[in-house]
């Protein structure tokens, strides 16, 4: 039984890239215990499929998977390419922040892309210029890689390419960001649509609708997903938070009490390393504005 790569699912058809590089894609259905079990195949599964006669296939056997996502559903992603325009959107650091705890809490590594840097070198905007260094700083100081991008001058674009090699890999971000047009830069003669931005929304259409892998000639692969307005936290316990908040880690160990939320508790190493400007200030807003928006999800529902 031969060994392939679900590479995009559509209309209830799984498309296989075989083991084989040579080898044509291959149209498969799912068995019918899938269903029974509540189980769905995904994007990026490494699959057992049995070819039929008319030259599809079934997909009979779903290999073990390393991760998992939900949303966007795909398995076997070790990174997240999280793309946040300079310009056209404006840099949202509360919806960054966002993303990174649901990578966090996902087990996927974190790439920071700033996109759109030519914007800025065309207003000759010293201010904007200042927050992305200052920017680039504060996360490179928490542990992630940061990235600054040009679609349009190929800025850091071989800089990206070469992190994504020989593995699959999920773009996301922001509707509107230039996730499209750096993919389109990466790979010459894709001709992904992308979108104008509408500055009265100050984001883009979406104009990726379905999960799919690109595959580059370094090995790797991307998955195009759907560009996300919103994330939620229904799939997150409130007292995983603050573990999804790389720089709170160690310090949560030394809190004065067991299971301590970050907010009054006395003894809070925490808000002390706040205090002493060793966490951001901004990264601890956003932390206490999730918390807040989790306590009343968990009311509501």
């Amino acid at each position: 039984m031969p060994e392939g790569l679900i590479v995009k699912a559509l209309s209830g058809y799984y498309y296989v890239k075989p083991k084989d590089l040579a080898a044509d894609l291959v149209q498969c259905r799912g068995r019918g215990i899938f269903k029974k079990k509540g189980v769905t195949p995904l994007v990026g599964d490494r699959v057992m499929y049995s070819p039929t006669e008319n030259g599809e296939g079934t997909v009979d056997e779903i290999l073990p998977r390393e991760t998992e996502l939900i949303r966007p559903p795909i398995a076997n992603a070790k990174l997240a390419v999280l793309l946040f325009s300079l310009k056209e959107p404006d840099l949202n650091l509360q919806l960054l922040d966002k993303f990174l705890v649901h990578i966090e809490h996902a087990g996927l590594q974190a790439l920071i892309c700033l996109t759109k840097e030519d914007l800025l070198e065309e207003e000759m905007d010293e201010r904007s210029s200042d927050i992305t260094i200052e920017t680039g700083k504060l996360y490179q100081a928490i542990g992630y890689d940061v990235i600054i991008t040009s679609s349009v001058t190929g800025l850091g674009v071989e800089d990206v390419k070469s992190r994504l090699a020989g593995e699959i890999s999920v773009f996301s971000g922001q509707s509107g960001v230039g996730k499209s047009s750096l993919l389109n830069a990466m790979l010459p003669g894709l001709t992904l649509e992308t979108s104008e931005i509408s500055m009265k929304l100050g984001r883009g259409r979406h104009t990726t609708r379905h999960v799919e892998l690109i595959e580059l000639e370094n090995g790797g692969y991307v998955a195009d997903t759907p560009g996300f307005s919103q994330l939620d936290f229904l799939e997150l316990g409130v007292d995983e938070l603050s573990s999804c908040f790389r720089e709170f880690r160690e310090l949560a160990d030394m809190c004065k009490f067991r299971g301590c939320s970050h907010l009054h508790e006395p003894g809070c190493k925490v808000r002390e390393a706040l205090e002493n400007g060793d966490i951001a200030a901004s990264r601890y807003e956003h932390y206490v504005q999730f918390h807040e928006e989790m306590k009343e999800k968990k009311r509501r529902y």
